[in-house]
């Protein structure tokens, strides 16, 4: 329980007061200070038939009108009947899961009946002679994105990682951040493709509020797929996850502009007249500047964030297109702490952490990317795909912080007249914090692709070569003072020439400079099958990957399957299994140990998956739904054992374990109201590893009464009894979570539009600094977060103004107000621990963000 002294009681209630009276009034301002009523025009009548492109009837296809309630669907031979107002311009949309949805305006008279026929197209994303079908999408663990959610979606970050936070098997304990991890992984352990490119992720930071942007930019996006396990052969040799996504192809001049509080982006996008060259450009300015200086650590933020995306194509022929990607980002981080003050312990016994800071911190990370692809197709049925890469990072971390503190004892009692105030002092101190980290990294690739279909058979493969250079300088240091006395205190030494001046004994110490260069080769095949029998669907994908690192001179070869079976049953069901191996080589940080230094030899982490699950589309309402659920164990092996703190993620390079991870995951997505899709998740998971060779001993006095416990055997103790720990919860072992994105409008009037975002996640392991593994195992307190967003369409397709006017060059135009942490939940991302003279480690929370509001412009031209 958090309380705050009297002094601060005012301070605190004024800001959340004038938020919630702030909120208050644009939620009045944005739904409406009119109530407008219509009249009784009548009705018309509208009927049809609805078919795919091969002309096969659409059942269960939703026909609604748009802003209205209720509406219709069509029966197993396509056909529908609506009931429309008449005398007034109606817009009828068609939408089922798996097909673009259609929308087409009407104005009939009272009585009238009038006929329309739709064709739906399937879902489709185009890639260089390729359709990727959501019918295939469906057989395989891939689930579709649509990255327009983005937009839309309450979130400090804005990145289309935002999404993939409510899917479900994924999580992430920071809002701050775009990391996430999946099924008891790691942030290591995703695999990121962009137009086939694998993308890498910064190895210094180690806070979401250092993070910046990530390199997906969602204004350029059209495609998004992502598996949160047993994924095919074809994707690369991580443990976890991948997310795949595709660049758009621009058709016509187009673009987008987004400002708020948080920062700014701005995308362009078109071709040349003959439509051989199309370009797409994107911009984005990110500041957490005003988020940063709500936390509890009082400050100047100096928070810079810049990227720019290109994507260039030109089509030479019908069979032959290039393409060039470009991407530089630069992320600054300045930050001057002042003061901090926290309130922490229990009810009963609350204490406060209250420290002055000198000094101050200065990160930049710079990244830079490009790549260029030759598509070339001999066939229709056949393409060629040649790609080189190169990734660059130039990474500084550099900080001296000085705090000194206090720990004080707060007065609880409801009568007193120092009730919320200190009133006793139980520890004093120093700690110095120092870094100088520099570390640049190169990653050059030459890849080659291609794909071959035929009758009911499609085939891919793939090989690659990737080099990989690392330069790192590490020097890094904690010392903590506490009341004169350095802690660790150094022990007595004798034979010193001055014994006033001792050495120190640092807290925590890393110091190294390492060089790095090392080259892989890995390839894949893979084959789909898709057999038809009584209107049975089976689907077989096989492949095998290989991957081989001159570093450990390991070969690592991996087998994958997956096989679904749709049943011609009433019921729309579709069945999948998948399994397979997936090593993961170590990169550069897993070899790295907590002093820098290299742990050579090092084989790769090895996950078996076993994945069943089932799709349901159905129909709820009269309106189209889909359920999805899997249930999954990953048998670990080879595992290396690692801490999280916030985000940053250091191994026990020098340690070996094996483990598990078994769950079920669940997802009900809809139209929960008519027209817009919205969804929830709920995962129930379990993951625990057992470290090779670690114990610990118990020891007792000569009653048998446990006095204490150590690494090794105590002479004093009467009897030490040697303990292996075996299996205990790996740092992601969060065993519930639940996540939802859900949309709505005013019924009256469809342009003022609601988006929520709720996350709960049940609590995760933690342990003291130099602690043993086996020590880590107590818990935080569970992540609970509410995001809400309010919006008004001011220009759009329902919203005209006069053709002379320049706004008419505009197509949507959109003004939102966001509400961060609506129930003003403070969320504990890690934890400082400051020690008194005797010793004694306190663990104070670090809390994450507060309520806090944005407003945000989106234009559409």
């Amino acid at each position: 329980m958090k309380i705050t002294s009297k002094k601060n009681i005012a301070s605190a209630w004024w800001p959340n007061k004038f938020c919630s009276h702030l909120v208050i009034f644009f939620i009045l301002f944005i739904f409406n200070c009119q109530v407008a009523f219509s009249q009784q025009l009548g009705e018309a009548k509208l009927k049809g038939k609805i078919k795919d492109q091969k002309g096969k009837p659409l059942e269960l296809v939703n026909i609604s009108v748009f802003g209205k309630p209720g509406g219709t669907i069509s029966d197993k031979q396509g056909n529908y009947e609506l009931l429309i107002p008449a005398n007034t311009p109606s817009l009828v949309i068609f939408s089922f899961i798996g097909f673009e949805k259609q929308e087409f305006s009407i104005n009939a008279k009272r009585g009238e009946t009038l006929y329309h026929n739709v064709i739906l197209s399937e879902v489709t994303e185009m890639l260089p002679s390729i359709i990727i079908q959501d019918e295939r999408v469906r057989s395989t663990n891939l689930q579709r994105i649509d990255p327009k959610g983005v937009t839309v979606i309450p979130s400090v970050t804005g990145t289309l990682e935002s999404l993939i936070k409510t899917l479900p098997g994924v999580a992430s304990t920071s809002e701050l951040s775009s990391q996430y991890s999946v099924r008891g992984g790691n942030f290591d352990e995703n695999l990121v493709y962009v137009n086939d490119i694998e993308i890498y992720r910064p190895f210094l930071i180690r806070s979401g509020q250092q993070e910046g942007l990530s390199f997906l930019n969602s204004d350029l996006t059209s495609s998004i797929l992502f598996s949160s396990g047993g994924f095919d052969a074809k994707y690369g040799d991580k443990m976890s996850s991948v997310l795949d996504i595709q660049y758009k192809r621009p058709e016509e001049l187009a673009g987008s502009l987004s400002m708020s509080l948080l920062g700014a982006s701005a995308h362009l996008e078109g071709t040349d007249r003959n439509k051989k060259f199309s370009h797409l450009t994107g911009f984005r300015y990110k500041t957490n500047q005003y988020i940063l200086n709500a936390l509890e650590t009082e400050g100047d933020y100096f928070p810079t964030f810049l990227d720019l995306q290109t994507l260039l194509r030109y089509q030479i022929n019908s069979r032959i297109e290039i393409s060039v990607l470009g991407y530089l980002a630069s992320n600054t981080f300045r930050f001057i702490p002042k003061t901090r003050e926290t309130s922490f312990g229990t009810i009963s016994e609350v204490k406060q952490l209250t420290i002055y800071f000198d000094g101050g911190e200065m990160d930049k990370y710079q990244t830079m990317m490009g790549a260029a692809q030759l598509t070339y197709k001999p066939q229709k049925n056949v393409q060629l795909k040649f790609i080189t890469s190169t990734y660059s990072s130039d990474e500084k971390e550099t900080f001296d912080i000085k705090g000194q503190y206090y720990i004080g004892k707060v007065d609880t009692g409801l009568g007193s007249e120092n009730f919320g105030e200190t009133v006793g002092t139980i520890g004093i101190g120093t700690y110095l914090d120092h870094a100088r980290n520099y570390l640049q990294s190169n990653v050059i690739n030459i890849e080659h692709k291609g794909s071959y279909e035929f009758s009911n058979k499609f085939f891919v493969w793939g090989v690659k070569y990737q080099n990989e250079q690392i330069n790192d300088q590490l020097k890094e240091w904690n010392l903590i003072d506490s009341a004169g006395y350095t802690l660790p205190r150094p022990p007595d030494q004798i034979n010193i020439e001055n014994p006033q001046v001792m050495p120190l004994d640092m807290d925590f110490l890393t110091q190294s400079i390492t060089k790095m260069n090392t080259n892989r080769v890995s390839g894949y095949v893979q084959n789909s099958w898709v057999l038809n029998e009584d209107s049975n669907e089976f689907t077989l994908t096989g492949g095998i990957r290989a991957n081989y690192w001159d570093y450990s001179g390991d070969l690592l070869i991996s087998p994958r399957i997956s096989v679904s079976y749709n049943p011609n049953w009433k019921h729309d069901l579709l069945f999948r299994f998948a399994t397979g191996y997936y090593y993961q080589p170590p990169f550069y940080k897993e070899l790295r140990d907590f002093k820098g230094n290299l742990v050579p030899l090092q084989d790769a982490q090895k996950s078996i998956h076993f994945v069943a699950g089932a799709d349901w589309n159905l129909t709820i309402w009269n309106r189209p739904f889909k359920f999805t659920t899997e249930a999954y164990y990953k048998h670990l092996d080879d595992l290396i054992p690692y801490e999280v703190d916030n985000v940053r993620i250091r191994y026990y390079a020098d340690q070996k374990a094996r483990g598990y991870a078994a769950g079920i995951d669940m997802k009900i997505n809809g139209e929960f109201v008519p027209g817009i899709e919205s969804w929830a998740s709920m995962s129930i998971m379990k993951t625990e590893e057992d470290i090779l060779g670690d114990y610990y001993f118990r020891y007792y006095d000569e009653d048998h009464q446990l006095i204490g416990t150590g690494p090794e055997e105590n002479s004093d103790a009467a009897l030490n009894e040697r303990v292996e720990p075996g299996f205990i919860p790996r740092p992601t072992d969060q065993r519930f979570r639940f996540s939802m994105f859900f949309q709505d409008y005013f019924p009256t009037n469809p342009t003022y539009k609601m988006h929520l975002a709720l996350y709960f996640g049940s609590s995760l392991p933690f342990g003291p600094p130099k602690s043993a593994r086996y020590q880590q195992i107590l818990r935080m307190p569970p992540y609970r977060r509410v995001d809400i967003g309010f919006s008004k369409q001011i220009i759009g397709e329902r919203i005209y103004f006069p053709k002379n006017k320049p706004i008419m060059k505009i197509s949507s135009l959109w003004l939102s107000l966001e509400v961060f942490n609506l129930l003003q939940v403070s969320n504990t991302i890690s934890y400082v621990w400051v020690t008194d003279v005797t010793g004694v480690k306190y663990a104070v929370p670090n809390y994450l963000t507060p309520r806090q509001l944005n407003i945000k412009l989106v234009a559409h031209f």
